[in-house]
Protein backbone atom coordinates (compact mmCIF):
# COMPACT_ATOMS: atom_id res chain seq x y z
CA UNK A 1 0.00 0.00 0.00
CA UNK A 2 1.09 3.25 -0.63
CA UNK A 3 1.97 5.17 2.51
CA UNK A 4 0.76 8.30 1.05
CA UNK A 5 -2.83 7.06 -0.02
CA UNK A 6 -3.49 4.94 2.93
CA UNK A 7 -6.69 5.95 5.25
CA UNK A 8 -6.34 7.48 7.95
CA UNK A 9 -8.10 4.63 10.25
CA UNK A 10 -9.60 5.34 13.80
CA UNK A 11 -11.18 3.85 16.53
CA UNK A 12 -14.40 5.17 18.94
CA UNK A 13 -15.38 3.08 21.22
CA UNK A 14 -16.42 2.79 24.67
CA UNK A 15 -15.46 0.05 27.53
CA UNK A 16 -15.80 -0.63 31.29
CA UNK A 17 -13.06 0.68 33.88
CA UNK A 18 -11.66 -2.99 33.57
CA UNK A 19 -11.28 -2.56 29.16
CA UNK A 20 -13.98 -4.68 28.18
CA UNK A 21 -16.46 -4.03 25.26
CA UNK A 22 -18.83 -6.65 26.48
CA UNK A 23 -19.88 -9.35 28.20
CA UNK A 24 -18.98 -12.97 27.31
CA UNK A 25 -21.68 -13.27 25.57
CA UNK A 26 -21.74 -9.92 23.47
CA UNK A 27 -24.48 -8.16 25.65
CA UNK A 28 -23.91 -4.55 26.06
CA UNK A 29 -26.46 -4.17 28.91
CA UNK A 30 -23.98 -2.15 31.05
CA UNK A 31 -23.40 0.14 28.15
CA UNK A 32 -26.76 0.64 27.17
CA UNK A 33 -27.92 1.66 31.19
CA UNK A 34 -25.48 3.73 31.58
CA UNK A 35 -26.58 5.50 28.05
CA UNK A 36 -30.01 6.49 29.86
CA UNK A 37 -28.03 8.85 32.42
CA UNK A 38 -26.22 10.71 29.96
CA UNK A 39 -27.73 14.08 29.39
CA UNK A 40 -29.94 14.47 26.65
CA UNK A 41 -27.72 15.69 23.74
CA UNK A 42 -24.70 14.51 24.87
CA UNK A 43 -22.87 12.11 22.65
CA UNK A 44 -19.27 12.71 23.58
CA UNK A 45 -18.29 14.01 20.71
CA UNK A 46 -19.20 10.68 18.41
CA UNK A 47 -21.65 13.13 16.01
CA UNK A 48 -18.59 15.57 15.54
CA UNK A 49 -16.43 12.06 14.80
CA UNK A 50 -19.03 10.61 12.34
CA UNK A 51 -19.10 13.82 10.46
CA UNK A 52 -15.49 13.22 9.39
CA UNK A 53 -15.92 9.54 8.53
CA UNK A 54 -16.35 8.52 5.05
CA UNK A 55 -17.09 4.49 5.68
CA UNK A 56 -17.53 2.13 8.73
CA UNK A 57 -15.14 -0.97 8.65
CA UNK A 58 -16.86 -3.59 11.36
CA UNK A 59 -17.21 -7.35 12.50
CA UNK A 60 -20.00 -9.69 11.87
CA UNK A 61 -20.60 -9.94 15.64
CA UNK A 62 -20.39 -5.83 16.11
CA UNK A 63 -23.18 -5.65 13.10
CA UNK A 64 -25.40 -8.20 14.17
CA UNK A 65 -25.58 -6.45 17.73
CA UNK A 66 -26.01 -3.01 15.60
CA UNK A 67 -28.95 -4.59 13.99
CA UNK A 68 -31.20 -5.35 17.29
CA UNK A 69 -30.58 -1.69 17.78
CA UNK A 70 -34.08 -0.80 15.87
CA UNK A 71 -33.46 2.52 13.99
CA UNK A 72 -30.57 1.96 11.84
CA UNK A 73 -27.73 4.58 13.49
CA UNK A 74 -25.10 4.99 10.97
CA UNK A 75 -27.65 7.05 8.47
CA UNK A 76 -26.37 6.79 4.93
CA UNK A 77 -22.72 5.85 5.66
CA UNK A 78 -21.21 3.44 3.50
CA UNK A 79 -20.33 0.27 5.86
CA UNK A 80 -18.40 -3.03 4.97
CA UNK A 81 -19.22 -6.11 7.31
CA UNK A 82 -16.06 -8.13 7.80
CA UNK A 83 -17.30 -12.16 7.30
CA UNK A 84 -16.26 -15.35 6.12
CA UNK A 85 -19.77 -16.80 7.61
CA UNK A 86 -22.12 -13.48 6.68
CA UNK A 87 -23.66 -14.07 2.76
CA UNK A 88 -27.23 -11.72 2.55
CA UNK A 89 -27.50 -8.25 4.08
CA UNK A 90 -30.56 -6.79 5.13
CA UNK A 91 -32.50 -5.88 2.09
CA UNK A 92 -33.03 -2.06 3.51
CA UNK A 93 -29.50 -1.75 3.79
CA UNK A 94 -27.82 -3.90 0.52
CA UNK A 95 -27.45 0.13 -1.20
CA UNK A 96 -24.83 0.73 1.85
CA UNK A 97 -23.64 -2.16 3.33
CA UNK A 98 -21.28 -4.57 1.52
CA UNK A 99 -19.53 -8.49 3.08
CA UNK A 100 -15.66 -8.39 2.97
CA UNK A 101 -13.30 -11.51 3.52
CA UNK A 102 -10.63 -9.97 3.00
CA UNK A 103 -6.99 -9.19 5.85
CA UNK A 104 -6.88 -5.71 6.41
CA UNK A 105 -4.24 -4.57 4.55
CA UNK A 106 -5.42 -5.38 1.27
CA UNK A 107 -9.00 -4.34 2.58
CA UNK A 108 -7.42 -0.86 2.76
CA UNK A 109 -5.71 -1.11 -0.08
CA UNK A 110 -9.43 -1.60 -1.76
CA UNK A 111 -11.06 0.86 0.08
CA UNK A 112 -8.43 3.57 -0.94
CA UNK A 113 -8.46 2.93 -4.60
CA UNK A 114 -12.36 3.52 -4.03
CA UNK A 115 -11.63 6.99 -2.60
CA UNK A 116 -12.15 6.46 0.96
CA UNK A 117 -9.92 8.61 2.85
CA UNK A 118 -11.34 8.44 7.08
CA UNK A 119 -12.36 4.89 7.93
CA UNK A 120 -13.66 3.87 11.28
CA UNK A 121 -12.61 0.54 12.65
CA UNK A 122 -15.18 -1.03 15.07
CA UNK A 123 -15.66 -4.02 16.69
CA UNK A 124 -13.29 -5.95 18.92
CA UNK A 125 -11.88 -8.34 17.21
CA UNK A 126 -11.19 -6.44 14.00
CA UNK A 127 -9.93 -3.32 16.28
CA UNK A 128 -7.32 -6.29 17.00
CA UNK A 129 -6.80 -7.37 13.48
CA UNK A 130 -6.43 -3.81 12.06
CA UNK A 131 -4.15 -3.12 15.70
CA UNK A 132 -2.11 -6.09 14.60
CA UNK A 133 -1.01 -5.22 11.40
CA UNK A 134 -0.35 -1.66 12.48
CA UNK A 135 -3.11 -0.04 10.33
CA UNK A 136 -4.53 1.97 13.32
CA UNK A 137 -3.86 5.96 12.97
CA UNK A 138 -6.03 6.96 15.99
CA UNK A 139 -7.96 5.58 19.40
CA UNK A 140 -10.75 7.54 21.01
CA UNK A 141 -11.88 5.41 24.66
CA UNK A 142 -14.29 6.84 26.25
CA UNK A 143 -14.18 4.88 29.79
CA UNK A 144 -17.48 4.10 31.57
CA UNK A 145 -17.37 3.66 35.15
CA UNK A 146 -18.34 0.30 35.94
CA UNK A 147 -16.24 -3.32 36.43
CA UNK A 148 -17.22 -5.91 34.87
CA UNK A 149 -14.68 -8.43 36.10
CA UNK A 150 -15.35 -10.50 32.93
CA UNK A 151 -16.07 -10.00 29.23
CA UNK A 152 -14.63 -9.53 25.69
CA UNK A 153 -11.58 -7.39 26.28
CA UNK A 154 -10.68 -4.35 23.67
CA UNK A 155 -7.04 -5.52 23.40
CA UNK A 156 -7.38 -9.18 23.99
CA UNK A 157 -5.58 -10.73 20.96
CA UNK A 158 -2.50 -8.52 20.22
CA UNK A 159 0.59 -9.81 18.52
CA UNK A 160 2.99 -6.88 19.65
CA UNK A 161 3.39 -3.76 22.15
CA UNK A 162 1.68 -0.86 20.68
CA UNK A 163 2.91 2.32 22.21
CA UNK A 164 0.37 5.56 21.85
CA UNK A 165 0.94 9.33 22.26
CA UNK A 166 -2.14 11.04 24.47
CA UNK A 167 -4.05 13.72 22.32
CA UNK A 168 -6.38 14.68 24.45
CA UNK A 169 -8.31 13.66 27.81
CA UNK A 170 -11.43 15.09 28.56
CA UNK A 171 -13.75 14.01 31.54
CA UNK A 172 -17.45 14.48 31.74
CA UNK A 173 -19.53 15.67 34.21
CA UNK A 174 -21.27 12.25 34.31
CA UNK A 175 -18.05 10.25 35.69
CA UNK A 176 -17.09 9.04 31.91
CA UNK A 177 -13.55 9.92 31.01
CA UNK A 178 -12.69 9.99 27.17
CA UNK A 179 -8.73 10.00 26.19
CA UNK A 180 -7.90 9.92 22.41
CA UNK A 181 -4.49 8.44 21.21
CA UNK A 182 -2.38 8.54 18.31
CA UNK A 183 -0.88 5.09 17.40
CA UNK A 184 2.98 5.59 17.32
Amino acid sequence: MNENKKPKVSVFIATSLDSFISRKDGSIDWLMKFNETVPVGEDCGYKEFMSSIDLIVMGRNTFEQVLTFGEWPYKEKNLVVLSSKLKLVPEHLKNIVTIEFEEPKNLLVKLSSHGYQNIYVDGGVTIQNFLNEGLIDEITITTIPVILREGKPLFGNLNKDINLELIKSRSYPFNVVQTKYKII
